[in-house]
């Protein structure tokens, strides 16, 4: 199980309490620059991925979003950017990050470019390729799992299609593929059927950035509205979280 920081004080926190790995967030992060998703670059992510890496000794993945660019080249660029500024992983979705999935051919060509920059990289560098369809419009199943075998075949280490909503979804997806495969969290599902139906790595993606701005929202509207204090909490114990 991967949590998702959006800083430097979140990654810390999902450190101390005994999560093994990290992944960026690009909603998160975009939220901390107060913009919406896929209005970042890639020096502002390169920068959030050396302050990442920096903050824990964990192992940390980036969301690369679509490379923020649309030809291979720029997949491939994103990759080796993120393994310079220290990460060990790093995901390249399939959608263009305004409108459109890539066509089949052109998305596969980018992965492709993507596994030859990770095979560069001169440590184990995992690459994880994104079929976006389920959270883009087009939740078809049958074309989620030919774009996740192709990716396979061009060289993903790791497969995700964020937006799966049942146990008999991510089974369909992980018995038609052979590497490893990523679920997004979900409220109706548990771990137990996540990890029943073949998945083997679960992460909550912009979700903890959400439960703490909604609780931070909540909390100021009771302060305004009511006038009510009670809503605020006691510091948690950093001292002990960032020994």
């Amino acid at each position: 199980m991967i949590p998702n920081p959006w800083d430097a004080g979140s990654a810390r926190v999902f450190a101390a309490l005994g999560f093994k790995a990290l992944a960026t967030t690009s909603s998160g992060f975009a939220y901390t620059l107060g913009r919406l998703d896929g209005d970042v670059t890639l020096d502002e992510v390169a920068e959030h991925t050396a302050a990442l890496d920096r903050a824990t000794d964990l192992p940390v993945s980036v969301d690369l979003e679509n490379g923020y660019g649309d030809e291979p080249d720029d997949a491939a660029r994103a990759v080796t950017r993120a393994a310079e500024a220290g990460a060990v992983g790093g995901s390249i979705e399939d959608y263009d990050g305004t409108s459109r999935l890539y066509e089949f051919d052109h998305a596969v060509e980018r992965i492709a470019a993507a596994a030859e920059a990770a095979g560069a990289v001169p440590f184990p560098f995992m690459l994880t390729a994104r079929a976006e369809n389920h959270i883009r419009g087009h939740p078809d199943l049958d074309d989620t799992i030919t774009r996740l075998r192709a990716f396979e075949a061009a060289g993903a280490d790791v497969l995700y299609a964020p937006g799966l909503e049942t146990p008999e979804e991510i089974r369909a997806v992980c018995e038609s593929v052979t590497k490893p495969v990523n679920v997004l969290a979900r409220p109706q599902l548990t771990v137990d059927e996540i990890a029943d139906a073949g998945a083997r790595r679960i992460s909550v993606g912009g979700s903890l950035t959400w439960t703490s701005v909604a609780a931070l929202a909540s909390a100021a509207e009771a302060i305004r509205d009511r006038g009510d204090f009670s809503v605020l909490s006691p510091s948690p114990p950093l001292k002990t979280w960032f020994a």
